[in-house]
């Protein structure tokens, strides 16, 4: 996988820059890129697949 297959990235609503957390998602074919938007570029990306992403999610909105 290409990470130019990873499209559409937004900023965490939840982020904010004074607090050093700002994080962008982006999506490709069953995968999720996540990146830190204070890295210059090229940023380093970790990739996952949208299953675990997903999960991931799920697990946090639980904790709410």
């Amino acid at each position: 996988m290409s990470l130019r297959t990873l499209t559409g990235w937004r900023k965490s609503s939840h982020s904010h820059f004074e607090e050093n957390a700002c994080v962008e998602i982006g999506t490709g074919p069953g995968v999720v890129g996540v990146r830190d938007t204070k890295q210059p570029a090229p940023r380093p990306v970790l990739v996952y697949s949208a299953t675990a992403f997903a999960a991931f999610l799920e697990h946090l909105t639980a904790g709410r």
